[in-house]
């Protein structure tokens, strides 16, 4: 089931299938090693519900919501 970033659940696993949006921005999204086939797991949401928290590559990354729309995700089963 593919479905965006910002709607995954804490502790939940995905994998990248494609980032959908254009410009500066896909390339910072590469650039901090967001790129499909590496899996994302959701560790947290700060308290007023934005930003997010994942773990990927070995590291903690914090992303706006408006940011995690941007990215399409498969749910690991």
């Amino acid at each position: 089931m593919e479905i965006t970033l910002d709607k995954l659940k804490v502790n939940q696993e995905a994998v990248v299938k494609k980032v959908i949006t254009l410009g500066a921005i896909r390339r910072r999204f590469y650039d901090m090693g967001i790129t499909p086939g590496v899996k994302i797991l959701f560790k947290k949401v700060a308290p007023l519900g934005d930003p997010i928290q994942i773990k990927l590559r070995g590291y903690d990354l914090s992303l706006t919501k408006k940011e995690a729309k941007e990215i399409i995700v498969e749910v690991a089963e």
